[in-house]
């Protein structure tokens, strides 16, 4: 078995077997169906959501604004991060804040968004790209800091612009830390805007999910639990494919 074969198996066992010994918990009574069901119940209730098509509406809505926080944190935090990477005292000046950025609570600002924004989509999507872009932009300082100086000077002697260097040069050489912004972004973006749907949204997923919670409805909450479980896990997957892929072409191409 090959070292990614043995990955790929040690990841299935790690989700596999939680989800077995749930099941056996629920079952044998000791985890109660108020408290949660049954795994296999979860997988059922979110088949019978889906058919009937009663949350289309709010899985679309849900779904765009993630993509729309998501591809906006991680274009705006790559050039960003490219940027203050050229500016030296900018970078000095900002790093203190990239360190405690996350203690500041985000949902904070919510109220303002919504005097400033209106009761739309915006709020949300703002509350995940503000969670998300900082990720990306110091995975891209990161990756930027470990481009070799001997790029950089031949990039100089063949007189490239500093768009060109970095399109051709240091941003291709530290895209295996860009997928890792990129991949934080993919999960603080479902974090950003199902919190701020769940907190005071008026649909959503994650207004949904709290109505179900407000209302004691297990077979709709954890349903949709695990629909956004899924999604995310297999955005990560995907990205993760594609970040093992250019690292073993980079490793090969060495």
């Amino acid at each position: 078995m090959t070292r990614p074969q043995r990955i790929a198996l040690y990841q299935a066992l790690a989700v596999i077997v939680p989800v077995l010994l749930l099941e056996a918990g629920c079952r044998a009574g000791i985890v109660k169906p108020l408290t949660m069901p049954a795994p296999s119940a979860m997988t059922v209730g979110l088949v019978q959501i889906l058919a009937s098509g009663r949350m289309n509406a709010a899985i679309l809505k849900t779904l765009a604004n993630v993509a729309a926080a998501f591809v906006s944190s991680a274009i705006v935090g790559i050039a960003m991060g490219a940027v203050i990477h050229r500016i030296a005292p900018v970078r000095r000046l900002l790093e203190p804040l990239f360190s405690t950025y996350y203690a500041v609570p985000i949902y904070g600002f919510y109220p303002l968004f919504i005097v400033v924004f209106g009761l739309g989509d915006a709020p949300q999507v703002l509350i995940g790209f503000m969670l998300a872009v900082v990720g990306v932009i110091v995975s891209t300082l990161n990756g930027l800091d470990s481009v070799p100086r001997v790029l950089t000077k031949t990039a100089r002697v063949w007189r490239m612009s500093g768009v060109q260097t970095a399109l051709q040069i240091t941003l291709p050489y530290a895209a295996p830390h860009l997928f890792t912004g990129v991949k934080l972004a993919a999960a603080y973006s479902f974090i950003g805007v199902i919190g701020a749907e769940f907190i005071m949204s008026q649909s959503g997923l994650g207004y949904e999910i709290r109505f179900a919670f407000d209302n004691l409805d297990n077979g709709v909450m954890y349903p949709l639990i695990l629909l956004i479980l899924i999604v995310s896990v297999g955005l990560n997957m995907t990205l993760d494919h594609w970040d093992r892929r250019l690292r073993a072409r980079r490793g090969a191409g060495r």
